[in-house]
């Protein structure tokens, strides 16, 4: 095993790099580029610096800075991958095909461009590297022999250009080898040889070796090569790519393979596994990028490194780089091509450390070593053991996936740089803390291009100016930075004047800066004659400016310099200043200035200048304090002699004057009346509102009338004034002038300024009501210390419960029971589900041909054109129902999820679809609200999948929280076992309409054959057995996940009142009735008491609850308890239902005690604001996770609301308001609704009933904070709750360049995809008929023998009649 202990001098250092991608937060924007399609390769020119994008249907060509110099259009075009090139009329399926460029290479030695695209087979082309837009060569005429690269998106290319010498005499040939997966259209070659010129009767781009198994392997299709980098090096051609092992096992294991560059038949091709462990375990063990250097540091200057970066199946939220010197990788794989030379055997006579991966053929033996590239006799390429893998140790690991990696050398150190799939750009450092081999021509790096999916940013590799001192320039420990001494800053070694020289230019790990320890001569005289030598001497020297002489520091001078401008905006302000620093108001410049820069000062300052009286209204009385504001409103409070206010003398407030600007006089706050009634006679309370009201006056001083006639006050609050109107009717309107009484309207005055009209109503009505609103006032009152009492003692008493709370302490489910409840628990047969149980009833001498059948029937699903048509013919028939719809699109999830990159395009292609039905035919705005197609739901589906870390990582202990909050809060109140309603609720249907007396209990809790430890249990003594056992259970077992608890069933409850114990249960003899009613056992019941024990013991025979099943349970306590229990009772909890009787009864009630009842139940919708309250906090810390996180977007939402965005700026007709509905609809309605009403999704958790009902109230409330529209207010929790946060967090605007990537492929074979397949052909076999004629109507389906395909899946399956 190769590890970093060979290079134990080596530190690793992560340091973010400083970049700014936002140019509205750096200095000096970057040079960017942005295509208007993504970019998929980029190249540069080694000698001119010119870059070269390839991406979607163009290529540009840009300098250095990232200017276009010239674009060449390369799509789209009219193509099938069905069809052969070139594309004629023939070609009926043809369509216009987006060019997806995938393979750049630059040939410098005949200045040309390498282009190879997706459409056309692959075909290539050559360009000008001067002018991209001039095409050297192409053709689409030379059939399947000059198709290289692949018709796929998702399948990579990679290439490197070569050498080739072939021919009698010998010519050498320009040639590029191309490494590629296999595409469904591809031929099977993975490694090939493309001619890059005319040569005898090969044409260019023609594969100039057909030799090799490599190429030809039928087999090669199963090992889902994915190739990310080729290179050459001393004569050897290498590509690095991830494949699997051939066998059923779907992971991936990295392989480095290389063959000679003279080698015409790849005879040389060797493969040699490359791990990247921790604890012996190959951890990382998917390539995603590299690239070959020479660092520097110990190892030999001639010596290259090829830095990696990988990802992992097991966690895909990990990645890492690890390095290989290539001198290990050449020795390793001459090891195993010498292990097959000599015939090493194992005791199996297996051989040593290699095997044929692509072939079955024995190897010969017995070979001489002088054959370093191969010979004829090993026509089969060779790969080394995992036994024999290189095998190394991360050097550096992150959380999140590493997608790309560069590495320089900058003053003796090895710099690597890491990109993210989020965007990111991190700085590796490497050095050592010995002397180091210098490296006589290292590689010099000052920028770095930094591409996105549209767009190239050119950014430095350092930011060092941006420290200022030299403790922070030296801890960024980054090797471009380091502290100039003689310059004083932080700056790249080669920009600091003297930093060659010792202690010059500081850059040290152990962040080292300089310190002074002595200097020669101790002293110098700092008498010096001319300012300028006095300022710029070394030794800190000051020029005096009043005796005009040179001193050190300690001979300071003091000096004030005084702005004349600042906080003196008008004339009175800049007079105000003192006199001693001359500052005048110019008449020219309207502003305060120094004297001697003025040329005209104003001698006397503007008029006074009013720009506003607080407040504006008052009594005509007077007597309110009033501020007038302004400018020029005298220099000292002695300016001001007399103030009047609409023609009344003030009293000035001279303690309050500000200069110029305000002063204050006495007056009075004016009152407004907000509502008015009319005609009042006769004793009636009457509340004016106001504010400020006690400030101006006390209730004393108040003086109210009805017209002429005064109304008593009350009361004086600060915000109303309660009067008491006049018991008999004025004599006149107004105070102001008397007239007719028989007037209708009455003014109200208090103090003549405000009118209130009244209408008349019974003094004992008045006082009713003021009655009532003093209840309501003191019930307000009471509800708001409620919700403070109960959010306290619920935060202490859930800091218990969560304080300890980590991942592993909520109880996340594992990937696979989390979709298995989400795709199928709703289905009919919930967990007892084929899809859930895992279970096919296949006989066993029929399960080899089945599982045969089934993978060729996932093969079929794999064809895009087949599963189209499938689910087309499906939604075509009436018996296809909604929940046909729902289960079926789960199924095909499921066997679809080992390729989620092809669900997408699925999914897409039928969104597509739907789209356009909506936008034509229907109301757009409808779109994705309900699950009516295939595609709805399995976008659904596919949310939840790409959503599962986001909400392990981000949201999902927010959610479990308020979980058990709610839990919490409906348990510490009564809760009606049979009614499945409860005291504390956000439900009003679901609100305990009745008081019921209950007070808390705690229990102890001896656990039989568990030890003799108690546990205190509290509980209610109006709760049922089944509830008090619950309770227990939930305490007891706190610690372990719902699964692994025992049920309420398989306990029993004992009490211990004395020496005698007593089995409790919610029915027994002793059960009290009422008529036809019976009563489920309490605590209560029992008569059991605070701290009493009670024994929890595990039972032989499993009991059903009743609450479940009746019938089951009065056979169960038939067995148990006798016939006497099974009359044909009623049961009931807390509160009995009205029966029969009672209906009738209730009929013939009066309006009064119907009133009454409307009444009370009003009252007791006080307790959802309490229960609103309390959980407030809660609900905003899950809503904020959901959409006010600060934290990364995840990347299924990016790229979905991407493409929704893209289609509905392809269609006029669709609106703002259209776009936020739909990513409305797509995921808080498809994904976190679902998630938040269904806990147990994601949690192994039981919700019970009256939780869910809470749940539901606060899902509607989600999605109400996501509308634009008005909210009505409606009873419960919905109009208590202020969506203004979360309405602000819909508008779903989310920047930046984010790479979507699946990372969940790794769960696919702990999937039940076998059964999932089984399930989806039933629905084939079922409409076997209907896809035969749809397929057959296809021509595409036609040219893939789709048909045939499905006759012989058919066939095997169910021995189905067909036309074979």
């Amino acid at each position: 095993m190769f590890s970093l202990s060979e290079m134990a001098w080596w530190c690793v250092v992560a340091l973010l790099m400083l970049l700014c991608m936002d140019h509205s937060s750096c200095d000096q924007p970057h040079a960017q580029f942005s295509s208007q399609t993504d970019i998929n390769t980029v190249v540069q020119d080694p000698r001119t610096g010119r870059i070269y994008l390839g991406a979607v249907n163009n290529i540009y060509q840009l300098d250095a800075r990232l200017q276009k110099e010239s674009a060449y259009t390369t799509g789209p075009r009219m193509d099938n991958p069905s069809c052969t090139p070139p594309i004629t009329n023939l070609c009926t399926e043809a369509k216009n095909m987006n060019n997806i460029n995938k393979l750049l290479l630059v040939n410098s030695d005949s200045n040309t461009l390498v282009v190879c695209g997706s459409i056309f087979r692959g075909i290539c082309s050559l360009l000008n590297l001067s002018h991209v837009d001039n095409v050297i060569y192409f053709s689409d005429s030379k059939g399947e022999k000059t198709y290289v690269a692949t018709t796929e998106e998702t399948v990579s290319v990679v290439g490197v250009i070569s050498r080739f010498k072939k021919g009698e005499p010998e010519q050498n040939l320009t040639v590029f080898l191309v490494g590629k997966g296999y595409g469904g259209s591809d031929s099977s070659k993975l490694i090939s040889t493309r001619l890059l010129q005319d040569y005898q009767e090969l044409v260019r781009f023609e594969n100039v070796v057909e030799a090799s198994t490599v190429q030809a392997s039928p087999f090669v299709q199963r090992y889902l090569h994915d190739f990310r980098h080729a290179f050459k090096d001393s004569g050897h051609i290498y590509f690095l790519f991830s494949r699997t092992t051939g066998s059923s096992d779907s992971r991936k294991i990295t392989f480095v393979a290389r063959l000679c560059e003279s080698d015409d038949h790849y005879y040389s091709y060797t493969e040699l596994q490359l791990n990247c462990s921790t604890n012996g375990e190959n951890t990382y063990n998917k390539v995603q990028s590299a690239a070959l250097s020479s660092p520097y540091g110990e190892l030999k200057a001639n010596d290259k490194v090829l830095f990696v970066v990988f990802s992992s199946d097991e966690d895909s939220s990990m990645s890492a780089l690890c390095m290989y010197p290539l001198s290990s990788i050449n020795r390793r794989l001459e090891e195993v091509i010498e292990s097959c030379y000599r015939g090493e055997l194992l005791s199996d006579d297996k051989p040593k450390s290699v095997y044929s991966p692509y072939s079955s053929k024995t190897e010969q033996k017995d070979i001489m070593t002088k054959y370093p590239c191969g010979a004829e006799f090993l026509p089969s390429p060779l790969a080394s053991k995992p036994e024999y893998a290189l095998t190394v140790s991360p050097a550096y690991t992150r959380k999140g996936m590493l997608t790309a990696v560069a590495v320089a050398v900058e003053n003796e150190n090895t710099v690597g740089f890491l990109g993210t799939s989020q965007g990111e750009v991190i700085k590796v450092s490497y050095f050592e803390g010995t002397a180091l081999e210098i490296i006589k021509r290292p590689l010099h790096l000052d920028h770095l291009y930094i591409t996105t999916s549209k767009t190239i940013t050119k950014v430095p590799v350092q930011a060092c100016e941006q420290e200022t001192n030299c403790n922070s320039c030296v801890k960024l420990r980054d090797p471009y930075c380091g502290w100039c001494v003689l310059e004083g800053r932080c700056t790249r070694k080669t920009e600091c004047g003297r930093g060659e020289e010792k202690n010059g230019w500081l850059w040290s790990p152990n962040q080292q800066c300089v310190t002074i320890q002595a200097f020669e001569p101790p002293n110098i005289s700092c008498k010096k004659t001319k300012c300028i030598l006095c300022v710029t001497s070394e030794w800190g020297c000051q020029w005096n400016m009043q005796d005009h002489t040179c001193s050190d520091e300690d001979s300071t001078v003091d000096m004030v310099l005084y702005n004349c401008s600042v906080g003196r905006e008008d004339c009175s302000l800049c007079k105000n200043a003192d006199e001693k620093y001359g500052c005048v108001w110019c008449a020219t410049t309207r502003s305060c200035i120094y004297r001697d820069r003025c040329t005209e000062e104003l001698p006397q300052c503007p008029d006074p200048s009013i720009t506003d009286i607080v407040p504006r209204y008052g009594p005509m009385n007077g007597s309110i304090l009033v501020t007038i504001k302004g400018s020029n409103l005298g220099i000292k409070k002695e300016d001001i002699k007399r103030i009047t206010v609409a023609g009344m003398p003030c009293v000035h407030k001279a303690e309050k004057y500000s200069v110029s600007t305000r002063y204050y006089v006495h007056n009075v706050l004016f009152l407004q009346v907000q509502k008015s009634v009319s005609d009042c006679f006769y004793v009636l309370m009457c509340a004016l509102q106001g504010r400020g009201l006690s400030k101006a006056m006390t209730a004393e001083e108040a003086q109210a009338f009805v017209g002429d006639a005064p109304c008593t006050v009350n009361s004086l609050h600060d915000d109303k004034l309660i009067l008491q109107a006049p018991s008999t009717p004025p004599r006149s309107r107004s105070r102001r002038q008397r007239r007719d009484t028989s007037s209708e309207t009455m003014e109200l005055v208090v103090r003549d300024m405000f009118v209130c009209v009244f209408r008349r109503k019974s003094q004992q009505a008045e006082r009713e009501y003021e009655k009532v609103k003093q209840q309501l006032e003191s019930l307000e009152e009471s509800v708001r210390d409620r919700c403070k009492k109960e959010f306290t003692d619920l935060m202490i008493e859930m800091e218990d419960h969560t304080s300890d709370m980590s991942e592993a302490r909520i109880p996340f489910l594992d990937y696979k029971t989390y979709t298995d409840r989400v795709f199928f628990l709703p289905s009919k047969d919930g967990a007892n589900d084929v899809m859930i149980t895992g279970k096919l009833d296949i006989p066993e001498n029929r399960r080899a041909i089945v599982d045969q059948a089934l993978n060729q029937f996932s093969n079929l699903l794999n064809s895009k054109t087949f599963l189209i048509n499938f689910i087309r013919t499906l939604e075509s028939q009436q018996e296809f129902n909604a929940r046909s719809k729902v289960y079926f699109a789960s199924l095909l999830t499921v066997a679809l999820h080992g390729k989620l990159e092809y669900y997408t395009d699925i999914m897409r292609t039928l969104l597509l679809e739907l789209m356009e039905e909506y936008i034509h035919s229907k109301n757009p705005k409808l779109m994705l609200r309900r699950s009516e197609t295939v595609v709805e739901r399995m976008l659904c589906n596919w949310m939840s999948i790409c959503l599962y870390q986001f909400l392990k990582d981000s949201a999902g202990e927010p959610l479990y929280k308020l979980f058990k909050a709610i839990k919490h809060q409906v348990e510490k109140g009564p809760v009606d076992a049979k009614m499945k309603k409860a005291k504390y609720t956000l439900n009003d249907t679901g609100l305990l309409g009745d008081d019921v007396e209950y007070f808390v209990l705690t229990l102890q809790v001896l656990v039989h054959g568990e030890g003799p430890d108690v546990t205190p249990v509290k509980v209610l003594n109006c709760d049922t057995i089944s509830q008090v056992k619950e309770k227990i259970i939930e305490q007891v077992y706190r610690n372990l996940p719902y699964s692994q608890r025992p049920t309420v069933d398989s306990v029993a409850l004992e009490w211990r009142p004395g020496s005698t114990g007593q089995i409790l249960s919610d029915l027994d003899l002793t059960s009290q009735k009422e008529g036809r009613w019976k009563r489920l056992n309490t605590l209560a019941h029992y008569n059991v008491r605070d701290n009493a024990t009670l024994v929890l013991s595990r039972v032989l025979h499993t009991q059903q609850s009743f609450d479940q099943n009746q019938d089951s349970h009065e056979e169960m306590l038939a067995c148990f308890l006798g016939s006497a229990l099974l009359e044909d009772d009623k049961v009931f909890h807390l509160v009995r239902p009205a029966d029969e009787l009672d209906d009738v009864k209730s009929k013939r009630g009066s309006m009064k005690d119907k009133a009454t009842t409307k009444a009370i139940t009003e009252i007791y919708l006080t307790r959802l604001l309490s229960m609103k309250g309390t959980l407030q906090q809660f609900v905003d810390d899950f809503f904020r996770s959901v959409l006010c996180t600060g934290t990364v977007v995840p990347p299924a939402v990016k790229y979905f609301f991407d493409f929704l965005d893209e289609q509905a700026h392809k269609h006029e007709n669709v609106d703002e308001e259209t776009i936020h509905i739909w990513k409305t609809n797509s995921l808080p309605l498809r994904f976190w609704v679902n998630i938040l009403k269904n806990p147990h999704f994601i949690f192994d958790v039981h919700v019970t009933e009256v939780v869910d009902a809470s749940l539901s109230v606060i899902a509607q409330t989600f999605m109400d904070a996501c509308t634009k529209t008005e909210h009505k207010l409606t009873r419960g929790f919905r109009e208590c709750v202020c969506v203004c946060v979360w309405q602000r967090a819909c508008c779903w605007c989310f920047n930046g360049g984010i790479t979507f990537f699946f990372f969940f492929q790794s769960h696919t074979e702990k999937l039940n995809t076998q059964v999932a397949l089984h399930q989806l052909y039933q629905y084939a076999s079922k409409y076997y008929d209907g896809i035969i004629s749809s397929l057959e109507e296809d021509p595409a389906a036609q040219s893939k023998q789709l048909t045939l395909r499905l006759q012989q899946i058919a066939a095997a399956l169910e021995n189905k009649v067909t036309d074979l």
